[in-house]
């Protein structure tokens, strides 16, 4: 027996577009009853700000063939058969392989993505002119076990003048989940890796004025109940859920841009698919013009080098990535025998 499929007429630049949605009715967050013709919905209310923070980047797209109960996988590169309308640009992972990715232009586009089942989008943090040098500084502020997001406010408001000072002007959403996202827009000057030095020069400056507070610990042992400044979401290919993206998370959570003046009575289980359109209907998009006055890093950059001259040197990478220069032991600090280990580093 075939699927129920219905056609939604999507508004977009070049007009109109009917972007088929097969099983509408299909429950992806069961919980709380919203089906699969509901997001696409909330897709066409939320488009415009969607596709500022989103559009025009290379995305990943987290899929849920079920619901968010079932299994999950990455879509990166277009699939068979992906319309004229959804847009491609080729990147360079961090392995050195380059090979195609999506590319998000108008609400058609994120529609068809909710057709292929995806709930989650994860954009880069460079545009689709130029992948490799970021218009984002990203850092995740991660509550860990024993804290909360009440814990994550403060170290964010601390993060906020660490980052002013280096001339920076600081953006924040929920993560839609228990943490916050604190983003600056630059000009895209500096590759990769170089705005990864400068997260961690931030994050280590606000790690010295709250230090019973927050961590830049990279292994879990270490961290404590501390917010961790999660500084290899700076890395390449390496992403968190976009603005007003839903999260796979039973209540619909959505991750939501807030004013700084706003974030500490803010609620982020409030902000949900069925919440966020009529919050955007009464008081606009708090990151309306995000990139409209782009900072420098050269500050952040400052301080890492005095860092580096201070003896401070490269945090860890993740583990898919290729050993760094000057990167320390990938093992846990517990079970590092330093016989086995060069000063460097590499092991012996």
């Amino acid at each position: 027996m075939a699927s129920e499929r219905i056609t939604l007429t999507v508004p977009g630049p070049d007009g109109d577009r009917m972007v088929g949605l097969s099983s509408p009715n299909r429950l992806l967050w069961p919980a709380v009853g919203i089906t699969k013709r509901e997001l696409a919905e909330y897709a066409v209310a939320v488009a415009d700000p969607f596709l500022a923070a989103n559009g025009n980047r290379p995305v990943s797209l987290e899929r849920f063939p079920d619901s968010i109960d079932g299994e999950s996988f990455f879509s990166k590169n277009p699939p068979k058969g992906t319309p004229d309308y959804v847009e491609a640009v080729t990147v360079r992972y961090n392995s050195g392989r380059r090979h195609p990715q999506l590319v998000l232009t108008e609400p058609a586009a994120i529609v068809w993505a909710i057709q292929m089942n995806t709930i989650v989008f994860h954009p880069w943090a460079s545009l689709a002119g130029d992948t490799d040098n970021p218009v984002e500084l990203r850092i995740d502020l991660d509550p860990q076990p024993g804290t909360d997001f009440s814990d994550a406010v403060p170290a964010a408001h601390a993060l906020r003048e660490v980052l002013g000072e280096a001339g920076l002007e600081a953006w924040v959403k929920t993560s839609g989940n228990r943490g916050l996202h604190v983003f600056c827009p630059i000009e895209p000057t500096h590759e990769f890796l170089d705005v990864r030095h400068a997260v961690i020069a931030a994050a280590r400056e606000l790690e010295r004025r709250m230090p019973e507070k927050v961590t830049t610990s990279w292994w879990k042992e270490e961290r404590g109940e501390r917010i961790f400044v999660d500084f290899n979401q700076a890395n390449r290919d390496r992403t968190m859920a976009g603005a007003y993206s839903p999260r796979a998370l039973a209540a619909a959570t959505v991750s939501t841009p807030v004013t700084w003046s706003e974030l500490d009575e803010v609620d982020p289980a409030a902000f949900t698919v069925r919440s966020i359109p009529e919050r955007l209907a009464a008081v606009g998009d708090p990151w309306a013009g995000f990139l409209d006055r782009p900072g420098r890093i050269d500050t952040l950059l400052e301080w890492w080098q005095r860092d580096l001259d201070a003896g401070l040197g490269e945090l860890p990478f993740p583990p898919d990535f290729p050993k760094m220069p000057g990167e320390p032991p990938r093992v846990q600090p517990s079970k590092k025998n330093p016989e086995n280990w060069t000063e460097d580093g590499a092991p012996r």
